[in-house]
């Protein structure tokens, strides 16, 4: 096994969270538009995304165990990156860490494009909710009080009664 795979791995992974951060920019604009079925489309485009992604994992994690494992290395139970880079030659590892540095830079992109769709999704949401409040009328309180339920009425006035006159 050559490193040359884990490389190629780790560019595929790239392309792909390079991809779902285009789409998490789509969604951005169909959420400030109010384009629901395009919403819709972008969140089917995501998944189908997101299943290749893992599936792409799936396969860096075998190459790196596979490449522990021709080295005569332990193998941990989710092989990372970091786990190569005591291993492979010095040629190797700068390409390697390249490759690396670039993987996370899209992650982190995406997780900051994803955090701010959060955001305005729940900005929508609250102004739909204001919209619905502002349009229905607010019932009046169903509770009774003790002396709606007695029938008498509580008057203001203090009423004395003198026995002595």
């Amino acid at each position: 096994m050559s490193i040359t795979t884990i490389l190629t791995s780790l560019d595929n992974l790239e392309k792909l969270h390079r991809s779902l951060l285009r789409i998490a920019y789509d969604k951005t604009a169909a959420i400030k538009g109010g384009d629901m079925e395009g919403l819709d489309q972008l969140l089917k485009d995501e998944q189908s995304h997101l299943a290749g992604i893992m599936q792409m994992e799936g396969l860096r994690q075998r190459d790196v165990a596979q490449y522990l494992t021709d080295q005569g290395r332990s193998v941990p139970a989710n092989p990372t990156v970091a786990d190569l880079l005591d291993v492979i030659p010095e040629a190797d590892k700068q390409s390697l860490v390249e490759a690396r540095d670039r993987l996370l830079h899209a992650i982190h992109d995406l997780k900051w494009q994803n955090d701010l769709n959060q955001k305005l999704t729940y900005q929508s949401l609250q102004f739909v909710n204001l919209s619905l409040d502002m349009a229905r009328p607010r019932p009046e309180s169903t509770n009774y009080s003790k002396t709606e339920i007695s029938g008498k009425k509580a008057s203001k006035e203090q009423v004395s009664f003198d026995s002595q006159a």
